[in-house]
């Protein structure tokens, strides 16, 4: 019993999941038992067996499409429900879902749009995807617990240089190629947008308080990050940051970022 409920299960699924629909999922299984979907299916004079496996082929896509509208919200007011809707049909012909939880669907579908054929009236489409596939990413990411400032001053100023410091680990660090983080805002704030401007950028993800949040980085900012997230001490980071900036004292520098970034919750005891 449990091996043939195991094959109608598994059955269903590839009909469900066929890319061009039940009936030439039908066409392809060879080895379907003598009476065919009618056999395993009840079909009344209302809806046949495929059309009742159709309607959960249908449910199928558009639980997907739906789901994926949600995590890519810039990504469909740009191009607009149409291009879209068909923009979702190829993406999970070449991209099927291979995880239980729907989280996953989306995880590949900035790959995909990096040689569409939409990039060519909208360039920076690819990097937006990016970046709101990073802010479900962190959403969902792996907790810990980030450096409090009380923590910090708890330690002994000898002991400072050597200390390790990391990024935390949900946080994600983008190299983008255009400016999409203010196209992600004002579509999440419900404002007017504008299409993204060209611009090489890093932009850091992360969550604090059960929010995510996102911004772009200034260079010393972003080169005292790659630094944290590769688990460097004190010292280095501070290094970094000379090195980085420009008019600004670096002693100034560091304990502006510092502050920033105990405030923001993006480290952790490395």
């Amino acid at each position: 019993m449990q091996t043939r409920l195991k094959n109608l299960q598994s059955l269903l699924y590839r009909l469900i999941t066929a890319p061009s629909g039940v009936a030439e999922g039908l066409s392809a299984e060879r080895d379907l038992s003598a009476g065919g979907l009618d056999a395993i299916v009840l079909g009344d004079d209302r809806l046949s067996a495929e059309a009742r496996v159709d309607i959960y082929a249908n449910m199928y896509f558009y639980r997907i499409r739906d789901a994926l509208k949600e995590d890519f919200p810039a990504t469909l007011a740009f191009l607009g429900d149409d291009n879209f809707h068909n923009l979702v049909t190829g993406y999970l012909l070449e991209y099927p879902p291979t995880e239980p939880s729907i989280s996953d669907c989306g995880r590949y579908l900035a790959d995909y749009l990096s040689d569409h054929p939409l990039r060519e009236g909208a360039p920076f489409v690819a990097d937006l995807a990016k970046l709101e596939r990073a802010v479900v990413e962190v959403f969902v990411g792996p907790d810990d617990a980030a450096l409090e400032p009380d923590s910090l001053r708890a330690i002994p100023a000898e002991d400072w240089p050597a200390m390790k410091l990391r990024i935390h680990p949900a946080a994600h660090i983008l190299a983008l190629e255009w400016r999409v983080s203010e196209l992600l805002r004002a579509v999440e704030e419900g404002n007017p947008w504008k299409p993204a401007e060209r611009g090489a950028v890093k932009v850091i993800v992360w969550w604090r308080n059960a929010r995510v949040f996102y911004r772009d980085l200034e260079r010393a900012e972003a080169e005292a990050l790659d630094a944290a997230s590769c688990g460097s001490t004190f010292a280095e980071i501070c290094e970094v940051v000379a090195a980085n900036v420009d008019d600004e004292d670096p002693v100034a520098a560091m304990n502006r970022l510092l502050a920033r970034w105990l405030a923001d919750g993006l480290l952790v005891r490395g």
